[in-house]
């Protein structure tokens, strides 16, 4: 199956049934990634006075209970919502769900002790390239990245100026294989997440950062569309899954 999309005065192929899913799924294990130091995801199934909702205990169905956090607990995307005090919901903000993405791989700069995105790795990768979206893999980038427990770790995030610089490019959704685009501890600052926001001026209610991506080293570097599906929650953030899919020009024969 295929589809043909036209996008930027320019028109390109896309093979639905070949997605490149780049996001963590949810599990309730301690292997499953975990930030923000909270406990696992559980899975269980529910119970009502004497019924269990598990066919291995003689329901019809399985009916489980889910305790998690989108934060925490996995791939997720969050709306201006996250950071203001009035109420701003992912399922209200996001109603766009397929865009032209760029995906760029960095290495984090060390600074002062941290591991930063900087805003000069971000132009050198980006250049002139006009995206609606961008995806961020961070190197290096190991299959422990799908269960790493983050907490306390200070993972690599973007400063303030990569995150402007994002937003003056015209970057609506900023996709990252950390925990959060802003450091581990920064005493509330949110520095990153405020600017590509644009919370002190005309905020982009419109834009979306997504968290815990894994992007396999099988993706190369370059341009593709994005899918970004959530599930309807009327709640600052949602579990998503991010799909790309690779742009063939029209005449490209299925591969």
């Amino acid at each position: 199956m295929k589809a043909i999309i036209q996008a930027n005065s320019r028109t390109y192929t896309i093979y639905i049934d070949q997605p490149l899913d780049i996001s963590i799924p949810f599990r309730a294990s301690k292997e499953n990634v975990n930030a923000w130091y909270l406990p696992p995801p559980k899975i269980y199934p529910a119970k009502v006075k004497e019924w269990t909702g598990s066919v291995k205990e003689g329901a019809a169905v399985n009916f489980n209970t889910i305790e998690f956090n989108p934060h925490a607990h996995g791939t997720h995307t969050e709306c201006v919502g996250h950071i203001t005090e009035e109420v701003h919901t992912i399922n209200a903000c996001l109603t766009q769900f397929l865009f032209v993405a760029e995906v760029i791989t960095v290495v984090p700069e060390s600074l002062d002790g941290d591991f930063i995105i900087s805003e000069k790795q971000l132009r050198y990768a980006i250049g002139n390239k006009k995206r609606e979206a961008v995806v961020i893999r961070t190197l290096p980038n190991t299959t422990d990245k799908l269960n790493r427990q983050y907490a306390h770790t200070n993972p690599p995030y973007l400063t303030e100026a990569a995150a402007i610089y994002l937003r003056e490019k015209g970057v609506k959704h900023l996709l990252v294989d950390t925990p959060s685009v802003d450091k581990e501890k920064d005493d509330g600052q949110l520095l990153a997440h405020k600017a590509f926001w644009n919370v002190d001026g005309e905020m982009r209610m419109d834009a979306t950062i997504t968290e815990l991506i894994y992007v396999p080293n099988s993706v190369l570097d370059g341009k593709y569309i994005l899918n970004i599906l959530i599930a309807p929650f009327e709640n600052d953030a949602s579990p998503s899954k991010p799909i790309l899919y690779k742009l063939y020009d029209k005449e490209t024969p299925k591969p």
